[in-house]
């Protein structure tokens, strides 16, 4: 394998670059707006500053934000998953039926993981091994699944679950820390550690950046980004047992849209839509900042529409600031 595409591909550490150049990176940027939006969501809100209050606040994007986990490294390697609402909802469907066929807490669990992985597996099995668009696969997949999810429910709502399968989505570890988000924190440390201190997270950016000269080095493309599908599945998979689980109940819309908000966590959080750059703690800021953004127009009631505007423009704006920012540089050089 040759090394040093490799290594020309992963972004420098942060020790070899200036500090003015460490303060100056889009994660500091996202920090810093964090920080901003969360003072001016305790300044809007006399019940923002609450404890629990606050950890009501992690389950509007603890479950986005697991998925978006792997979506960035899919992304990074130049491929993207649109179906992972979609494979929500037919894990939570696949849990209810088999919740009322009286499988217990655990069986559950494993279901709906299992049916997020077969979900992944056919996307990456389609995308990989006949060479197709993974967006145009993607969102043939996103219809094929929620239409699965319709045929089998119709209007019904399934809610006979298990007491100790609210746990997931309800309970609490220590104190205000909900499960949810302590998992989130897991998963994201695990991340991390994989995109940027694995061999398997060097791969990763080889093949976002030169996918052709990663095969003549010796990486395995196809097999790598299969792994990710399954990854995405797998965790679209998990996602659906904790929403399941919060809600009590599922229903034929559940999850609806959050293709939207996955793929704005990933872009805003510095992921390059076109593959090759990013980093998992972009991607982590990103969900923290779109959380407290949603929250906090939640507390001062603004409707959901307006919410969703609100996303779409950033997701928008993230995408044409850095080119906007760049003709600008170029034109100033000249």
């Amino acid at each position: 394998m040759n090394k040093s595409l490799i290594a020309e591909s992963v972004p420098p550490q942060a020790g070899a670059a200036p500090l003015w150049h460490r303060l100056l990176c889009w994660e500091s940027f996202l920090l810093a707006v964090t920080l901003a939006v969360f003072v001016v969501n305790a300044l809007a809100s006399p019940y923002f500053l609450n404890l629990w209050n606050l950890s009501d606040a992690t389950f509007n994007f603890t479950e986005k934000a697991i998925v978006v986990l792997p979506m960035a490294m899919l992304i990074i390697a130049r491929e993207i998953d649109l179906s992972v609402a979609s494979t929500i909802a037919l894990s939570s469907t696949a849990m209810g039926f088999c919740a009322q066929a009286g499988v217990d807490t655990a069986g559950l669990v494993c279901i709906g993981l299992g049916v997020g992985l077969l979900c992944g597996l056919f996307n990456g099995l389609l995308v990989t091994r006949f060479n197709l668009s993974s967006i145009v696969i993607t969102i043939g997949t996103m219809s094929l699944y929620r239409g699965i999810t319709y045929i089998l429910l119709g209007d019904q709502a399934l809610n006979h679950y298990p007491e100790s399968f609210a746990w997931f989505g309800q309970g609490y570890v220590w104190g205000a820390l909900s499960f949810e988000f302590a998992l989130f924190i897991v998963l994201g440390a695990v991340f991390a550690f994989l995109l940027h201190k694995t061999n398997f997270g060097r791969r990763t950016y080889a093949i976002g950046n030169n996918p052709t000269g990663a095969w003549y080095s010796g990486i395995n493309v196809k097999r790598h980004n299969l792994m990710l599908f399954v990854l995405v599945g797998v965790m679209a998979g998990l996602a659906s047992v904790l929403l399941t689980s919060r809600l009590g109940s599922t229903r034929p819309t559940i999850a609806m849209g959050w293709e939207l908000s996955v793929v704005t966590m990933a872009v805003l959080g510095g992921v390059n839509i076109l593959g090759g750059s990013g980093s998992m703690a972009g991607v982590i800021i990103a969900a923290f900042l779109m959380g407290l953004v949603t929250f906090g127009l939640s507390l001062l009631n603004v409707p959901g529409i307006v919410m969703s505007i609100i996303v779409g423009a950033m997701l928008i704006a993230v995408i044409s600031l850095p080119i906007i920012t760049r003709r600008i540089m170029q034109r100033t050089r000249r």
